[in-house]
């Protein structure tokens, strides 16, 4: 059985749902990020719900490390431990061990790496990050692979993407006997696997053709937010997307802005996580529909006007700009959390209405009235 389907497209953008036992995802869709089984800046499961979140997305790395997958996995599995009853994804770490690139040793059993934490010896392969994500129990579980550097030479992405595809195959098996096993959680997870190969588009092309003959539920394109330049990663999606099977979910890892996104559904991606939302707020950066805005700055000091006018965010409901500006002077904690409330209320309501616009069939005259606006400063 197809776990998606897609509604409508309006050229290559498109508005499809995902059906999981933990309930629809309507297509195109953003996925806040709860790295550590929450979002940073004080904000709840219900915080996620008031503001549009269609799925939560937590770190399989993150959550081994602290509490401890095993004591997830004890009380009841990630979404009854955190609050969130809908949809989840975790990612399966491979980001992590690019981050940790200093202490890590790449075998082909799976990488060596230090703890961020205490400096503690870790190792995770296929089966260790499949048998994490099973205790941690999420609708979407990730394929380990190795998440490589911009500018990595040739050579060694071809040589990354073909044991990137042989952990695939071991993360499949794994997954496989998992399922059989009657402590497992949530046996029906449905295993993601990740296109790599850099801004190398012969490699993307190839690799994507590989691990579509897995017939896998989804795909992600991964390794794009990791200092190519915007002009490059569009150059890939345009190049890899097609390759994409048409009738499974494309999903774009760790992108990223309002402007990022509009791109990438109208080159036909379906899902995207990035933590910039919420970590932009949390400094006072804000995305609003006339563009970006910094609330620290001096001209809002005086401001009675909310955040943004049309918006009907927690924040922008009950407070001003000068108000929100005088609780980061004031190092109060209420500022960033206001301001993630807007900005993920911003990003889940931007991706609904570029649906609804695909489904009216006006989407190319939504990314007109939008592509020169969402990036500019105010």
């Amino acid at each position: 059985m197809s776990h998606f389907k897609i509604q409508t497209t309006d050229r290559t953008a498109r508005a499809g749902v995902i059906h999981t036992p933990h309930g629809d995802i309507q297509t195109p869709f953003f996925m806040n990020v709860g790295t550590a089984a929450t979002v940073k800046g004080g904000i709840s499961a219900q915080d996620l719900r008031d503001v549009g979140c269609k799925v939560m997305l937590s770190n399989t790395y993150h959550l081994h490390i602290r509490p401890g997958d095993e004591l997830i996995a004890r009380l009841g599995g990630l979404r009854k431990f955190c609050g969130w009853h809908g949809p989840m994804l975790t990612d399966s770490g491979g980001f992590q061990v690019f981050s940790l690139a200093k202490t890590r040793k790449i075998r082909e059993e799976g990488v060596y790496f230090s703890s961020h934490r205490d400096g503690a010896k870790i190792f995770m392969g296929p089966e260790e990050s499949m048998q994490i994500q099973a205790n941690l129990g999420a609708t979407i579980a990730m394929a380990f692979d190795e998440c490589v550097a911009a500018g990595a030479s040739r050579e060694y992405m071809v040589q990354s993407c073909a044991m990137t595809t042989r952990w695939l195959e071991r993360c499949i098996a794994k997954l496989e006997r998992l399922r059989q096993l009657p402590a497992t959680i949530f046996p029906q997870q449905m295993l993601f696997g990740i296109n790599q190969g850099g801004t190398f588009l012969d490699l993307r092309v190839e690799h994507m053709k590989r691990i579509a003959d897995f017939d896998l539920p989804g795909y992600a394109v991964g390794g794009l937010a990791v200092g190519e330049t915007a002009e490059q990663m569009y150059s890939v999606l345009d190049t890899v997307v097609p390759h994409m099977p048409y009738h499974k979910p494309r999903y774009l890892m760790g992108v990223g802005t309002p402007l990022n996104l509009l791109e990438a559904v109208r080159r036909g991606v379906d899902m995207f996580d990035c933590i910039m939302p919420s970590r932009n707020a949390r400094h006072g950066s804000l995305f609003t529909w006339k563009g970006r805005m910094t609330i620290n700055q001096e001209k809002y000091k005086d401001d009675p006007r909310p955040i943004d006018e049309d918006c009907p965010c927690p924040a922008c409901t009950q407070f001003s700009r000068a108000y929100i500006r005088h609780l980061f002077k004031a190092n109060e904690l209420l500022g960033g959390r206001l301001c993630v409330l807007h900005n993920l209320h911003f990003y889940n309501h931007f991706m609904d209405t570029m649906r609804e616009a695909i489904v009216a069939g006006e989407f190319d005259a939504f990314y007109n009235d939008y592509v020169d606006v969402l990036g500019v400063l105010l």
